[in-house]
């Protein structure tokens, strides 16, 4: 199967259509004609789930896979769909320009989508928000920004993994309780309390299915950064239409799909520990033995929207990112010599200051 375009004429004028965020349709910048996007609906089928196994084994039915041509960027490694009419472009993860194709790969359809929410400008408003609050932030940088080109919209590849577990562990509950006991203090006598724990062999039984663990399919953007973005609600995710990706761009899953689920195993070991630790009881809990079977995993391919800025400002390129639902922004922290030279200075006199009155005082 080959991937949709994400290109569509306008029926009026020919142009091309973009799916517009304030709208939830798509519109003409032209001539202002406005469609919706063909098949949704409240009657929309939830999300269907698609065998992890068969998908390692190369097993997927054919529906489930399309063939998509992709950039690939020299400097930081992303990669990202163009349209059959583009030969170059320039990064938006790092603002370095791009003219090397890597050909139509095979992979994985998405089968969900969260639309942008937000528009260019209110994202944009929330960048330059948080730049602002930055004290510390070079002014030229915040100044640049404001006035810079717009900010690219990027769906950013994920992995969901469902599972069922059940683990088994063994280990031993601890119980405080106190000793008293006599000791000598600035040569007197006296008793205090020694805190001490009980321990007492336990083993059980837990068990927890797993609903939609979340992980990055791409290495483009810090990790540190897109999991400040969170959280995501999953629940509204859409079932994937080509139509929501118009005017925006799709990065590639480069994140093979077993290392996303070794990814999603270290997550629900962290929750199974936990509920472990909740089994056992006590006042303090060692976990000895845990052993956890997984079975039924399945997966999706999702997009999730960001904008995404990058700025070259004095031969360094910063990033920030937007939630495109919620408008969190994450980015590289930028900093100011003179702004730090100035408070550094600016501190030693106020400490100068207060050491003078302390003196006058005496």
């Amino acid at each position: 199967m080959t991937a949709p375009d994400h290109r569509f004429p306008c029926d009026q004028c020919g142009a091309d259509l973009r799916f517009s965020p304030e709208d939830g349709r798509l519109i003409c910048d032209h001539c202002g004609h406005q469609e919706p996007v063909e098949g949704t609906g409240p009657w929309d089928a939830p999300l269907a789930e698609l065998d992890y196994r068969a998908a390692l084994d190369a097993a997927l039915p054919g529906a489930e896979m399309q063939d998509v041509r992709q950039i690939k960027c020299p400097n930081c490694g992303a990669e990202f769909e163009l349209d059959e009419a583009t030969h170059a472009a320039e990064c938006p993860f790092c603002a370095t320009p791009v003219v090397t194709g890597t050909g139509v790969q095979r992979r994985i359809k998405p089968k969900g989508v969260l639309p942008f929410a937000l528009s260019e400008a209110e994202a944009h408003k929330a960048m330059t928000d948080w730049l602002g609050r930055l004290w510390f932030a070079p002014n030229g940088l915040q100044a640049y920004a404001r006035k810079g080109r717009r900010m690219e919209g990027i769906y950013v590849p994920y992995w969901t993994f469902d599972a069922d577990t059940k683990s088994q562990y063994s280990g031993a509950r601890g119980t405080i309780y106190h000793e008293s006991r006599r000791v000598i203090r600035e040569g007197r006598s006296e008793t205090v309390q020694i805190q001490k724990i009980r321990w007492t062999p336990v083993s059980g039984r837990v068990a927890r299915f797993f609903d939609d663990v979340l992980v990055l399919a791409a290495t483009s953007l810090p990790k540190r950064y897109t999991d400040a973005l969170e959280p995501w609600d999953l629940s509204l995710m859409l079932p994937y239409r080509p139509q929501y990706l118009a005017g925006f761009r799709a990065e590639g899953y480069t994140v093979d799909l077993e290392t996303g689920f070794a990814e999603a195993r270290r997550t629900m070991d962290r929750v199974i520990r936990r509920d472990v630790m909740f089994d056992i009881g006590g006042d303090s809990q060692r976990i000895d033995r845990l052993e956890t079977q997984v079975s039924a995993v399945t997966f999706k391919h999702v997009l999730l929207p960001v904008w995404l800025a990058a700025y070259r400002y004095r031969g360094k390129t910063y990033r920030f990112v937007v939630n495109g639902r919620s408008g969190r922004v994450r980015g590289e922290r930028p900093w100011s010599a003179w702004k730090i030279a100035i408070a550094v200075v600016l501190g030693l006199a106020l400490a100068a200051g207060i050491g003078y009155l302390a003196a006058l005082q005496q």
